[in-house]
């Protein structure tokens, strides 16, 4: 660890703060050029043209398209910013690290950028296209659907951001059994109440039939709590093997010291 003035920790925010800001307008002009040369729009509204009989989706405001465009393209700078950000923060932070500390951070996070990639392929590839599928056949006998390209962009992208969200829940339980607030005992208790949450959860955020996407999301997301418990077992015990280690070392040094 090493101490520093609060006011140079303000300047060494500010500067990193700057990095990120500027790596993450590069990124997002690189997304919008990849978004026009390789047609991202296409790709992502891919789940839902079998439901538009040959149709395309439709935009109701001038701007819309362009509204589209630059939304996708900020999340994919976003995505590509991702490292550099993730970077700026364990390069801030490292400094009031113990070494021990050090070692998990790098891991950590790069845990967490696969972990939200996963969720919110998840999303895209499986849950939205079940999601669809039961929400574009429902009641379609009495109503005809006429979906709008930003109603379904916000639809798609709100879903991909939960699921890739929801999918940090691990990194949520380690860092909380770190910090000591939890232990992994603790978390094996309430694997019924986790089973419980994990239905409850995938059923507000999947919306559609309970026996596809909610289900579908159900299994990873308790597959997740026991991952969760298996890693919190390890820095359990790593942080226990320590402390030990510490109060040996204490206790032998004042036995030479009587």
């Amino acid at each position: 660890m090493s101490d520093m003035p609060f006011l140079d920790h303000l300047e060494e925010l500010r500067g990193r703060l700057l990095k990120v800001v500027l790596a993450v307008g590069i990124c997002v002009a690189i997304g919008f050029v990849l978004v026009i040369k390789f047609d991202f729009i296409g790709l992502l509204e891919r789940p839902i043209l079998p439901y538009l009989d040959g149709r395309k989706l439709i935009f109701t405001h001038p701007g819309d398209s362009f509204s589209i465009v630059m939304q996708v393209s900020f999340g994919l700078g976003f995505a590509l910013a991702a490292p550099v950000l993730l970077y700026q923060l364990w390069a801030f932070l490292s400094p009031a690290l113990y070494k021990h500390e050090k070692k998990v951070v790098i891991p950590l996070l790069f845990s967490a950028t696969c972990l939200f990639m996963m969720g919110a392929s998840l999303a895209y590839f499986f849950v939205l296209p079940f999601a669809l599928k039961f929400l574009m056949d429902f009641q379609t006998a009495a109503l005809t659907p006429m979906i709008t390209a930003r109603d379904y962009f916000d639809f798609a992208t709100s879903l991909a951001l939960s699921m890739g969200a929801v999918f940090e829940l691990p990194i949520l339980l380690v860092g909380l059994t770190a910090l000591g607030v939890i232990t992994p005992t603790q978390l094996r208790v309430y694997r019924r109440h986790a089973l419980v949450a994990s239905f409850a959860g995938a059923a507000i955020i999947t919306p559609g039939d309970l026996v596809t996407t909610t289900v579908m999301l159900m299994v990873p997301l308790y597959g997740l709590y026991e991952v969760s418990i298996v890693a919190s077992s390890i820095i359990f015990r790593r942080k226990e093997r320590r402390r030990l280690a510490t109060e040996t070392k204490a206790s032998s040094d004042v036995e030479v010291l009587a």
